[in-house]
């Protein structure tokens, strides 16, 4: 039997099934991040999330069980996140079990299997949307009664990250919490943007963020006006890309890196041991050996890119956890580039404390530092 006869059958299957869960929630009109009107009855009560670190904002919203829902994810969560993805696993075992998908963008989605496991929703990342539009992939969910809903926290986060949060709030049903996470975020930038309001005359360092630093042998791969750019900008420095690069991501090459000779840098990192197995990258995350992300960190700075940099000179060079760019808990970010580029500005600001707040209040597993590094300790 053909994949579409297959699909055919699940469809009368499925409709079965979504009669009864209408007729348990109520049908309603979500509009999603990229303006399209979804109809989807809510709460919902099986979910395949499109990416696996979408987990990131479900376990937020549903702090006590953030499995519950979910019926089929995206394979990515333990390769990007290694440690993040063992404190879930510790915690609750029962995520290995739950199937697993290729991605929409790289054309692996098994929209097959995807049938078979009856979703109320799928929830994608916009990246992923002109391959799913080229694929037709909207078209063949809906005819067997599956509603596909964009989110974004990744491509402009700081622009969409908030309704993101209620995006998914109304579809799981707990408006109430994603307000409640959205004030949280919205007081702590406030922390940074307000002291930085007050001091109009500080100097803004020039800063050069480079992602993924040591994954590949390639540099240096940046942020435009978007994502850690703007965090950048939200924390008070100058994002030395933005004018280079057009979009949210692209690549810097090393002249232009000593050309600009940055006053301070910030490579992104995270556990990366299932990508690239023993490579430069840093390692940063949950639990990380500081020791060992701080010798890895201080070995990318021999590249040529960075010989004779300002930022390297006088040490003010950093390692970030990467997954803050595709996670709603970018404003733990925009507090620590904050103590590093203005440090006599924020002396009373302590990102760590914040994530461990947001933890305590919004998450299931317990704080464990390790998210950032630096080589300006003890100089």
């Amino acid at each position: 039997m053909g994949i579409f006869n297959r699909v055919a059958t699940a469809a009368a299957l499925s409709l079965v099934l979504f009669s009864s869960v209408a007729l348990a929630g109520e049908v309603i009109k979500i509009k999603d991040i990229t303006g399209r009107e979804v109809e989807v009855s809510v709460p919902v009560e099986r979910v395949i999330l499109g990416e696996g670190r979408q987990i990131y904002f479900t376990a937020a919203l549903d702090t006590d069980a953030p499995f519950a829902r979910v019926v089929g994810w995206r394979d990515d969560f333990k390769k990007a996140d290694l440690d993040g993805y063992n404190a879930y696993l510790e915690k609750f075992p029962e995520m290995g079990k739950i199937p697993t998908f290729g991605g929409m963008k790289d054309g692996t989605f098994d929209i097959e299997q995807a049938v078979t496991l009856k979703p109320d929703v799928i929830i994608m990342n916009t990246e992923a949307k002109s391959a799913t539009e080229e694929s037709g992939y909207i078209e063949k969910l809906a005819k067997v009664g599956i509603p596909l809903v964009y989110i974004d926290f990744r491509e402009k986060p700081m622009q969409n990250t908030d309704e993101s949060m209620r995006i998914i709030g109304k579809l799981f049903g707990k408006e109430a919490r994603a307000e409640e996470f959205v004030a949280f975020r919205s007081e702590q930038i406030a922390k940074v943007t307000d002291t930085l309001a007050k001091a109009p005359d500080a100097k803004k360092p020039l800063v050069f963020v480079e992602r993924a630093g040591g994954y590949s042998e390639d540099c240096c791969m940046s942020f435009g006006n978007e994502n850690f750019g703007k965090m950048v900008e939200m924390a008070g420095g100058i994002n030395m890309a933005k004018d280079i690069i057009p979009g949210t991501f692209g690549t810097v090459n090393p002249e232009q890196i000593i050309a600009s000779n940055p006053d301070q840098v910030i490579v992104t990192g995270s556990n990366w041991e299932l990508y690239v197995p023993g490579g430069a990258w840093v390692g940063v995350g949950p639990g990380a050996d500081q020791a060992k992300a701080t010798e890895k960190l201080e070995k990318l700075m021999h590249r040529p890119a960075f010989t004779g940099v300002k930022a390297v000179t006088d040490h003010n060079v950093h390692a970030i956890w990467h997954q803050f760019y595709n996670s709603p808990y970018q404003f733990v970010a925009v507090q620590q580039m904050a103590e590093w580029l203005h440090p006599d500005l924020f002396k009373d600001l302590d990102a760590d404390a914040t994530f461990k707040e947001l933890h305590e209040r919004f998450l299931p597993v317990a704080y464990r530092p390790g998210y950032f590094a630096s080589l300006n300790a003890g100089h």
